[in-house]
């Protein structure tokens, strides 16, 4: 299965980027395995001087008027890219449903504890689902659950959002909290590794074209690497949590 997996990452790199003779640009813009501006050649003499290194040719950026085009070991390419994605599987997290059960009855000392348990998920970056179960007679004043589930989104609007209003479902009143924009970004920054900071050292100003070339090369890697989460909802498994009080 892991042989499966890296098998379609490495596709999908090598889908993504022509190398070689698979390059079918006349003129680049050549970069060297060191990155320093080569300038604007001929193909065959892009290949020519990839050859006599070693190294590939690799088009890191198709969509430049002149394709960009870098000489680089393209295995170790590859390589490394495969171990950037499993980093950034490392800081991914799971999310999960929390399910925190209400009776309409629950007195405020309980809703209290109820609201700690769900500030804790949705800070541990889980959705929380709050759910008030009817019985009975209760079923004729379902206005006292919508009134308990409001409560609790506005007492956890600082750490989450509504994702799903007071719905009513058979005999039960559910919503859906999700983690606020502002907490996951939080995360995200405690997650992310810090950068060492280094001296600064002054260095002379690229021309325009380099520098509009430095910028496609830099988005061109950034695409080949599987991004993370960070736009995308992680899958969610359901978790229950028991009442605080006994279940008639």
């Amino acid at each position: 299965m892991c042989c499966l997996l890296a098998t379609k990452r490495s596709a999908a790199i090598r889908d993504r980027l022509r190398i070689n003779n698979r390059i079918r640009a006349r003129e680049v813009r050549l970069i060297d395995e060191q990155g320093a501006q080569v300038g604007i050649i001929s193909i065959r003499d892009a290949l020519l001087l990839a050859e006599e290194r070693g190294l590939d040719l690799v088009e890191v950026a198709p969509t430049a008027v002149p394709p960009v085009c870098r000489i680089m070991d393209y295995g170790k390419f590859r390589y490394e890219q495969t171990k950037k994605e499993r980093e950034a599987r490392k800081h991914q997290k799971q999310a999960e449903l929390k399910e925190v059960r209400l009776k309409p009855k629950t007195d405020d000392h309980d809703l209290e504890v109820k609201a700690k348990q769900a500030r804790r998920f949705l800070l541990g970056g889980d959705k929380v689902k709050f759910i008030v179960r009817f019985r009975g007679r209760e079923m004729a004043h379902p206005d006292i659950g919508r009134e308990m589930l409001e409560q609790m989104a506005e007492e956890l609007r600082d750490v989450g959002t509504i994702e799903q209003r007071p719905l009513m479902e058979g005999r039960a009143l559910s919503l859906l909290l999700a983690p606020s924009a502002k907490m996951k970004a939080q995360r995200e920054r405690a997650a992310a590794p810090q950068p060492q900071s280094q001296p600064s050292q002054p260095t002379a100003a690229p021309s325009p074209a380099a520098a509009s070339a430095e910028a496609e090369v830099a988005a061109t890697e950034k695409e080949v690497a599987t991004p993370v989460a960070a736009s995308v909802e992680a899958e969610v498994a359901p978790t229950e949590i028991a009442p605080t009080e006994e279940e008639e």
